[in-house]
C-alpha cells in the first residue's frame, strides 16, 4: 500500500477529522472505530478489525485448550517458591 499523508487540524475539543481521501484509501465508513496509540511519539489510528488480526496472527500458534492466565499464575508462583527457598539460606 501506498504511502498517504494529509496535514489534519485539531478542531475544538481535540476532534479530528480524516480526510475522504485517507477514509477511501482505509475503507473507512462512518461510525467505525479506530484505536489510537502512541509510538515513538507518532500518534497511530488503526481500525480495529487491522488490530484484532495482528493479534489474532501474533497468538495464532497458541493452544486454544491452554489458558494463558493460569499458565501465568503458575509460573509466578512457581518464581516466588524458588525466591522464598534463595531468602531462606538454602543457596
Amino acid at each position: 500500500m501506498a504511502t498517504t499523508s494529509n496535514e489534519i487540524q485539531i478542531g475544538a475539543q481535540g476532534r479530528l477529522v480524516v480526510p475522504a481521501a485517507l477514509r477511501r484509501e482505509l475503507g473507512l465508513q462512518p461510525g467505525e472505530r479506530l484505536l489510537a496509540r502512541v509510538k515513538d511519539g507518532a500518534l497511530i489510528l488503526e481500525p480495529r478489525q487491522v488490530v484484532e488480526r495482528r493479534l489474532r496472527n501474533r497468538f495464532r500458534q497458541v493452544d486454544p485448550r491452554v489458558n494463558l492466565a493460569d499458565a501465568l499464575i503458575e509460573e509466578r508462583r512457581a518464581e516466588a517458591m524458588r525466591e522464598a527457598a534463595r531468602g531462606s539460606g538454602a543457596t
